[in-house]
């Protein structure tokens, strides 16, 4: 299973146009999207092509690809416009032996750890930042933000398949990778 990630949409038309591009040629299986899908949030600037309803449309023609949860910029309001589930705080899936615990960041982070085993994933979006890492016992991983990148960072998103994470530019080129083994 190959799993494409992205976080922090923040209403980009454009940009959520570049990401699905990418999602086409990765040949992914699901798409998975760590929150902050609709809104740009009151401490963000407007993104290039700010159009969240032309977002959630085009996002709902993927509704079968998508796992999502929910941002600390999303609200029920955006719910309406979505054709799948977003509003939970995370989601667990299990992926080659072990859990995949997906969460925004605002909640659960590298300062607050869900409860996981030995080699489990906490993957969350939230700081616009792009991490691969292995902490103490577990890996921790960020695909960046595909809209407003910080630190300067490029717009990324990021592929899991079998034991490689690998944070890619929008134009597919890896930035950061690590082995979830």
């Amino acid at each position: 299973m190959k799993l494409f990630i992205i976080s922090d949409v923040h209403g980009s038309l454009y940009y959520l146009k570049k990401a699905l591009e990418n999602y086409e040629k990765e040949e992914a299986d699901y798409i998975v999207i760590l929150g902050d899908a609709l809104y740009h949030g009151p401490r963000n600037p407007l993104p290039r092509e700010y159009n969240p309803k032309e977002v959630a449309s085009l996002l709902n023609d993927y509704k079968e690809k998508i796992i999502a949860v929910r941002g600390n910029c999303d609200s029920e309001v955006d719910q309406m416009m979505l054709d799948y589930p977003m509003m939970s705080e995370y989601a667990i899936i299990l992926f080659n032996n072990r859990k995949l615990f997906l969460t925004h960041g605002h909640l659960y982070n590298k300062d607050k750890l869900p409860n996981l085993n030995e080699n489990d994933v906490l993957i969350h979006g939230h700081t616009h930042i792009p991490v691969a890492e292995k902490l103490d016992k577990i890996y921790l991983l960020n695909p960046g933000s595909i809209t407003l990148p910080k630190e300067n960072n490029p717009n990324s998103y990021a592929i899991l398949q079998n034991h490689l994470f690998e944070i890619k530019d929008l134009e597919g080129n890896i930035i950061k990778s690590i082995n979830v083994k």
